[in-house]
């Protein structure tokens, strides 16, 4: 019996010439990148408005965290780095995760700002869920792996840099 590939299972359906099923796969990362993008910007606003955070002790501040942390994470330097200026270091997650969340949701160097996302996520997850038991229970490493694709395909649509690449292409007459 002889195989082959059906091709008249699905039709067109939008713009055209595309089917449901390319529009579809052009619009699959956007719910992703909306969801990172707003969160990140609710995570950074959250820590730079909390007063009891941004502190080098007491009760729910950056520092205490980082110590608590400091015994089980899988990188203690680096715990033992953020505690040299706790409420530094504070500072610079509550502004990266501003700028990511900000260039993720504008699609701004998307994979640029998706990079920084990761590298966040992988931190936290080195530091402050590590000790998670089972593993599962702490999201900073659900982060990281949702951060992974928007590293590698950026912003396809609704986004700073599609618009960008359009005008670019509109420019060249239709090259790159």
């Amino acid at each position: 019996m002889a195989h082959g590939t059906r091709t008249d299972t699905h039709h067109a359906y939008l713009d055209g010439g595309r089917d449901w099923r390319d529009t579809a796969t052009r619009y699959a990362l956007l719910p992703l990148r909306v969801f990172l993008g707003v969160t990140f910007i609710y995570a950074g606003l959250d820590k730079l408005t909390d007063s009891s955070f941004m502190k080098d002790a007491g009760s729910g501040s950056i520092g205490d965290m980082m110590r608590t942390v400091r015994d089980s994470s899988a990188i203690p330097a680096l715990v033992d780095l953020s505690l040299k200026n706790p409420v530094g270091f504070g500072y610079a997650i509550a502004f990266g995760e501003l700028a990511v969340g900000i260039g993720t949701l504008l699609g701004l160097l998307a994979r640029l700002a998706a990079f920084g996302g990761a590298l966040i996520s992988l931190s936290l997850w080195l530091t402050v869920s590590w000790a998670n038991d089972p593993y599962y229970y702490g999201n900073d490493l659900a982060y990281l792996m949702a951060w992974l694709p928007l590293v590698l395909a950026g912003a396809s649509v609704f986004s700073v840099d599609a618009a960008l690449r359009s005008r670019r292409r509109q420019r060249s007459g239709g090259y790159r």
